[in-house]
């Protein structure tokens, strides 16, 4: 796998690198390395010697705070005798530290990694009110939903929509869902499915707005997703659905959805739950909705991010008062 040097001023590199392993997961064959105010260019140039001398591959990307900086001058003298497998890309920042981590299971070249990121570390960069946003042109591929209305019983692509991954998680669309989560499943469309959550403006606008790049968002209530699953019209849109607990999936699914498998990624704690491990609680209504969704056939995926090893959800609700 290749090697991933994290280079600043200071002590960012480890603050970024504690932030995309929140969100992706632990990440081997990853250092960070700092210049500290005490430190010259020599300190820093011997930890990166140290920090290469850790890898198990000779294909290093170097992802460094400030172009012209010392730890990009230190990384870019390692580099000249590496040209034909290394990288180095400045600006750090952590849309381009994820996408370098999922980049590194589809690639195994440094320079490629490179390539693919710059445009995601551009596109992490946001501004409200969006008028400040500089505008740029919108590219239609083939692959593109309809973007104008079309009549009822249109058929589009395959006149089903194609649902790529159904995720319970009580934060719904945060960091491990717009990244790590949205990378692996890429979908056109993040739909959140809530009674609760489509009745408050202030939610519905907060999770639109945190949609990632080149990925619409929705949030609809379970009788307008139950209706989309019927409707031909969306046989183009490849959805990533997230509920925000599991009775919502269940009566999705009761509707006539057709949902084979469901994420578990978190349920907060609250009076009367009980944790069956550090990001899920559940109280008796809770496992008897699993219950039931077990007799519909649903197979359960219990996983924080993509990269974390799936676990089954019985042996943990086994351990809890509500299971026989």
């Amino acid at each position: 796998m290749v090697g991933i040097i994290l280079a600043s001023h200071g002590v960012f590199a480890e603050g970024i690198l504690q932030s995309g392993e929140m969100i992706v997961g632990e990440q081997e064959n990853v250092k960070a390395v700092t210049l500290l105010p005490s430190e010259g260019p020599d300190d820093i140039r011997r930890k990166m010697e140290e920090a290469i001398a850790t890898f198990d591959s000779d294909e290093v990307l170097f992802l460094v705070d400030l172009w012209g900086g010392t730890p990009f001058n230190q990384a870019n003298t390692l580099f000249e005798d590496h040209k034909d497998k290394w990288a180095i890309v400045a600006g750090l920042n952590l849309g381009m530290l994820i996408e370098s981590f999922t980049g590194r299971f589809s690639m195994d070249k440094a320079q490629d990694i490179a390539a693919s990121i710059v445009v995601v570390a551009k596109d992490s960069v946001k501004v409200r009110p969006e008028s400040l946003q500089p505008a740029e042109a919108a590219v239609e591929t083939e692959s593109e939903e309809p973007n104008h209305p079309l009549p009822e019983g249109t058929v589009v692509g395959t006149g089903k929509i194609d649902i790529r991954l159904a995720r319970v998680d009580s934060r719904l669309l945060h960091g491990q869902v717009a990244t790590a989560w949205s990378k692996d499943v890429k979908p056109t469309r993040i739909i959140v499915v809530s009674d609760e959550v489509s009745k408050d403006k202030l939610r519905k606008n907060l999770i639109t707005q945190a949609s990632p790049p080149g990925i619409k968002a929705n949030v609809i209530p379970i009788d307008k997703m139950i209706e989309i699953a019927k409707d031909p019209r969306f046989g183009k849109t490849s959805a990533l659905l997230l509920f925000e607990n599991p009775h919502d999936a269940l009566r999705v699914i009761e509707g006539g959805v057709e949902i084979e498998e469901i994420n578990v990624g978190s349920m907060a704690h609250s009076e009367g739950k009980v944790m069956i491990n550090n990001v899920l609680s559940v109280n008796e209504k809770d496992v008897e909705t699993f219950k039931k969704l077990k007799n519909h056939g649903i197979k359960f995926d219990v996983r924080k991010v993509p990269s974390d090893q799936s676990k089954d959800i019985w042996p943990m609700l086994k351990k809890t008062k509500f299971v026989d």
